[in-house]
Order: structure tokens, then sequence, then C-alpha cells
């Protein structure tokens, strides 16, 4: 499985942003997607996971109310719709899969995009 995440960009304080994760493989339909970012200095922090199905998400409290994840199957592609951005959400985010990726056990991860929020 391969994975490809874009949509990442600067922004100010209260503004939004949308990450795509394309998924490519045998079985990339098939597999549940998390969301996990790393700032400079810090650990890494799951932020979101979908499962196989789409029909249950989990969010990390520090998101709640403000990212929204989906996927569509038909693009092979998992969204990450963040709104309400503070500087503290700047960090590289990645997608990553596995059979227990919505238990932050990760098989694959992509390479990651850059979210950077100024005050």
């Amino acid at each position: 499985v391969q994975l490809e995440e874009s949509g990442g960009g600067l922004v100010q304080a209260g503004e939004s942003l949308r990450l795509s994760c394309v998924a490519s493989g045998e079985t990339s339909d098939y597999i549940p997607i998390a969301w996990f970012r790393q700032a400079p200095g810090k650990e890494r922090e799951e932020v979101s996971c979908i499962s196989a199905s789409g029909l249950t998400t989990n969010y990390a409290a520090f998101v709640k109310g403000r990212f929204t994840i989906s996927r569509d199957k038909a693009k092979s592609t998992v969204y990450l719709q963040m709104n309400g951005l503070v500087p503290e959400d700047t960090a590289v985010y990645h997608c990553a899969t596995g059979p227990d990726a919505c238990r932050a056990q990760y098989t694959y991860w992509g390479q990651g995009t850059q979210v950077t929020v100024s005050s």
C-alpha cells in the first residue's frame, strides 16, 4: 500500500485546510486510515482515524469539533477537513494505515504534508 498526502499550507489562525490522502495498492479500499502529526521537538500525536467501512471515526480530544475525517472509496481518498486552525496545529501531517491503524499501530505511512498556522 502506498499513501500520498497533499493539501497542507500556510494559513492564519481561524482559517481552514483540507488534507487529502490517496491510497493505492491491492487492498487500499478496505483498510482503516489514520492521520497523525508531528511537530519539531514534539512527540507524534494521533489526530483521527476512520474505519475501513467509513462508518466509524475517532478523534483526539484536541481536534474534536474542529476536524472531520471522511473517505471517498471511489477515489481511494481519505480527507481531513480542518477548521478553526490554531498555531498549536502546526506540524507535518501524515496519513497511515495497517490492520490496527485505529489503535495507532501503523504498517505504512506517507511522507507527510506541512501545515503551518500563524497567529
